[in-house]
């Protein structure tokens, strides 16, 4: 679900991987990328892959696991390698 400016305005910090840095009318910017969903914090792992330095794409990353620990981690037999072809076992 698209977030309308509105909506995105009254969300908590707690909602965005990096929350706002005391910028804005109210004391505080928004934050970046909002992860208040799994679509949300999945686009906000794409994004900040794209566009992040190397500090943001760590906090981000552990901002996203830890509220939906089943995402970006790849584990297990057969899981798919960053290439998307298989792992060879043997």
């Amino acid at each position: 679900m698209k977030l309308s400016t509105a909506r995105r305005k009254k969300m908590p910090s707690s909602e965005f991987a990096l929350p706002g840095k005391g910028e804005g009318p109210s004391g505080k910017g928004a934050g970046a990328y909002p992860i208040e969903d799994a679509s949300h914090a999945r686009n906000a792992l794409a994004r900040v892959s794209q566009h992040g330095s190397s500090e943001e794409k760590a906090r981000v990353r552990s901002a996203v696991h830890r509220k939906f620990p089943e995402i970006g981690h790849h584990s297990g037999e057969g899981a798919a390698h960053h290439d998307g072809g298989e792992r060879a076992f043997g």
